[in-house]
């Protein structure tokens, strides 16, 4: 008798522990630094993922995150299976959309900041000045964001099959290396295509802009996070929590810019005066709400020049779609 009641009692704690093991949910967000990486660091900081889903009434759910840089490294990471979100920028976005096939896309846009062409030449004035002598610093070469706005104003300039025609003169340099560079006068590099908060450093420090991506594309977005289609079709309401919670920190942020510039400095550890991380914020080129409809355009133009192999139907294609957001 008794060995026939502990046998179902058994069963049912196995089957109850089983069904809260399978609902359990581990999110692992790879981030990346800088402050075009904000939205995440106001999520992470102020455990946003978390309160929005146990006020959702997901249970059992934990979010861990990591810190990589460099869109090949954070690529990889996704792929090998490590991290279910990875943010980056747009073009090494695209290159794991088409060499997935469209199984990565987009979760949410972080943000569509600036990214400045600086150099301390008085002569110049535009990227045509540039001759075979001068070095033009972009954090990698050929796949990084800096490096395909360089290529997309030379198509402007010289005809798309001339794009790569100042390839030659780009140097792989780290933003904080080519800041020193530039603004020691003690190195042969001539320009750096630079990102925030380094572009802002550089005009301070009395460098000129030679071409800045929102004068060369308008608003756009620069940096996005991303995941992939098997993690979305098992946790649809996952992917759909982190889009509304992104949105939710990028509307903080544009309302709280000093609180924001604060948690930023204090987050990073960065030494950075706090007038300069605020004047980045209140900048009107500066977004953490970007129309995700900019992804299209760096598509557009990779696939003319060959860097994927497939051109989206429209900008939809890039990303998961949430019904009724």
């Amino acid at each position: 008798m008794h060995k026939f009641i502990a046998f179902p009692l058994l069963f049912f704690l196995a089957a109850a522990s089983a069904v809260s093991v399978a609902h359990a949910v581990e999110l692992r967000i790879c981030r990346q630094a800088g402050i075009s990486y904000l939205p995440l660091l106001v999520i992470e900081e102020q455990k946003l993922l978390e309160k929005n889903a146990a006020a959702e009434g997901i249970k059992d759910f934990t979010v861990t995150w990591t810190e990589l840089s460099g869109g090949a490294a954070v690529n990889e990471a996704l792929l090998s299976g490590s991290v279910d979100l990875i943010s980056g920028g747009v073009p090494p976005f695209l290159r794991l959309w088409d060499k997935t096939q469209g199984q990565v896309k987009i979760v949410a846009v972080l943000s569509g900041l600036p990214v400045v062409l600086t150099t301390a030449r008085a002569d110049i004035k535009s990227i045509a000045d540039f001759a075979g002598k001068d070095k033009i610093a972009v954090p990698s070469l050929k796949v990084s964001l800096q490096s395909l706005l360089l290529q997309i104003a030379v198509a402007k300039l010289y005809g798309t099959e001339n794009y790569d025609k100042l390839d030659d003169l780009t140097v792989q340099m780290k933003h904080a290396d080519a800041y020193i560079a530039l603004t020691s006068g003690r190195s042969e590099i001539t320009a750096h295509f630079a990102s925030e908060p380094f572009a802002t450093r550089e005009l301070r420090a009395g460098l000129h802009a030679v071409l800045n991506s929102h004068d060369l594309l308008g608003p756009t977005v620069s940096q996005v996070l991303s995941g992939n289609q098997k993690f979305y079709e098992k946790h649809p309401e996952i992917f759909r929590l982190v889009n509304r919670t992104v949105n939710e920190a990028s509307r903080w942020i544009q309302a709280n810019k000093k609180q924001a510039a604060e948690l930023y400095l204090k987050v990073e550890r960065s030494k950075e005066p706090l007038d300069l991380i605020l004047a980045i914020l209140e900048n009107p080129q500066s977004s953490f709400l970007a129309e995700p409809e900019g992804a299209a355009d760096y598509a557009d133009f990779m696939y003319a020049i060959k860097a994927i192999k497939t051109k989206p139907g429209t900008w939809k294609d890039l990303y998961f779609q949430f019904p009724g957001q």
